[in-house]
C-alpha cells in the first residue's frame, strides 16, 4: 500500500501498510556450517551491545559493525511473535553472541499494522539510537494494553484524517495513550509530540517499510536474515542453533 493511500484511509490502528503477517513461518533456508569464529574484543571499557548505530536501511544495528555474522530481524512492534522473540532471545543474543563480537544484530521495524506500527516506530526513534531497542522491548512487554488502548476509540481516530499532515499523528498519539506510555520511559510528551509532528520522517519510515515488502520480499514477522540469507526461524530456539552452525560458538 502506498504511503499516500494510508492517509486516504481512516487512521485505524489495524489498517495494514503492507501485505504481511505476524508470526507466520519464514521462508526456508539454512545458515552455512563453518568453523568456530574467534571472539573480537570491543573498544576498551565497553561491550559490543552498547554500540548502536542507525543504518541506511532504517534499522538499528547493535554490536561490532564488522562482525562476520550479520543478523537482521524484520519485526513488527505490534507482533506477538516478535514480542515472544524479544522476551526469550534478546538477552542471550546480546550477552552470548553480540558481545562476543562475532555477531551484529540489526532490527528493522516492518509496519504490518499501519498507523499504530508507524507511531510506535517513530517514538522508539525519538531519543538516541541506544534507547530504541530497549524501548521496543518495553512496547513488546506491554503489547496487550497498548493495543487495547489504541483500538478503544476508532471513531475518534478516524477524525484525525481531516487534520493537516503535521497534526494527524500528534493527535493519534494523544488518542492512543502513547504519550503517557513513553513519558514513563524517558520520552517527554513535548519531545514525543515534536517527533509525531515530523511528517517527513513518518513518510520516510513508511517508504522504508514498503521497500522491505517490495524489494526485500519480506512477508511475515519476525523474519531473520543471516549474512543476507533468509533463515527458517521464527523463535529463539530455532535461531540460536543456526548462529552456532554458522560459527558463533
Amino acid at each position: 500500500m502506498k504511503f499516500s493511500r494510508l492517509f486516504a484511509l481512516s487512521l485505524l490502528a489495524a489498517a495494514p501498510l503492507a501485505l504481511a503477517g505476524c508470526g507466520e513461518s519464514a521462508a526456508p533456508g539454512e545458515a552455512a556450517s563453518g568453523e568456530a569464529l574467534p571472539m573480537v574484543a570491543p573498544p576498551a571499557g565497553t561491550t559490543w551491545s552498547q554500540k548502536v548505530v542507525t543504518t541506511e536501511e532504517g534499522g538499528y544495528l547493535v554490536g561490532n559493525p564488522d562482525a562476520p555474522l550479520k543478523l537482521v530481524e524484520y519485526g513488527s512492534l505490534t507482533c506477538p511473535a516478535c514480542a515472544n522473540f524479544a522476551a526469550d532471545g534478546i538477552e542471550p543474543l546480546m550477552s552470548k553472541y553480540v558481545n562476543s563480537g562475532r555477531v551484529s544484530f540489526e532490527f528493522r521495524s516492518f509496519l504490518i499494522h499501519g498507523p499504530l506500527d508507524l507511531a510506535l516506530t517513530r517514538l522508539i526513534g525519538c531519543s538516541t539510537p541506544e534507547a530504541a531497542l530497549p524501548l521496543a522491548d518495553q512496547v513488546w512487554a506491554n503489547l496487550g494494553p497498548i493495543q487495547d488502548r489504541a483500538y478503544a476509540n476508532q471513531e475518534a481516530l478516524a477524525t484525525t484524517n481531516g487534520l493537516p499532515e503535521n497534526q494527524r499523528f500528534v493527535k493519534f498519539g494523544e488518542l492512543t495513550g502513547l504519550y503517557e506510555f513513553f513519558a514513563a520511559r524517558g520520552i517527554s510528551e513535548d519531545q514525543a509530540r515534536t517527533c509525531m509532528a515530523d511528517f517527513a520522517t513518518l513518510e520516510k519510515l513508511a517508504k522504508l517499510s514498503e521497500g522491505y515488502a517490495n524489494d526485500d520480499k519480506i512477508n511475515s514477522t519476525p523474519t531473520f536474515l543471516l549474512n543476507g540469507q533468509k533463515l527458517d526461524a521464527g523463535m529463539w530456539s530455532q535461531l540460536e542453533p543456526q548462529l552456532q552452525r554458522a560459527g558463533a560458538r
